[in-house]
């Protein structure tokens, strides 16, 4: 089993930054693909930015640039730094993980998540 955590959220006017975080414990094996979802009010769970041993992935065309991935793992611990943020950025985001090298966008590929941190973009 892995247990995923995040947190980093919060309230930021359009322009500014946020870094989110996922502490990852328990069988951290089962973690080799990892990934960062958001949710908005209304709208399906998407896959914008995932990591495995070989690079990081970016869905999401217009977060390049923007969004970037990266992992400690000496902390045990998944990063999503978040620049020059827009109010279309707003939404619930999620940490995911998966026990195999290919990281899918389709979040129902993925068995461990964390409990989400809010995001909240103002303009």
């Amino acid at each position: 089993q892995v247990q995923l955590v995040e947190s980093g959220g919060g309230s930021v006017q359009s322009g500014g930054s946020l870094r989110l975080s996922c502490v990852v414990s328990g069988d951290t094996y089962g973690s080799d693909c990892m990934g960062w979802f958001r949710q908005a009010p209304g709208k399906e769970r998407e896959g914008i930015i995932a990591l495995n041993s070989t690079a990081p992935i970016t869905y999401a065309g217009d977060l390049k640039g923007r969004f970037t991935i990266s992992r400690d793992n000496a902390k045990n611990t998944l990063y999503l730094q978040m620049n020059s943020l827009k109010p279309e950025d707003t939404a619930m985001y999620y940490c995911a993980a998966r026990d195999a090298w290919w990281c899918p966008r389709i979040a129902r590929h993925y068995p461990y998540w964390g409990q989400g941190t809010q995001v909240t973009v103002s303009s």
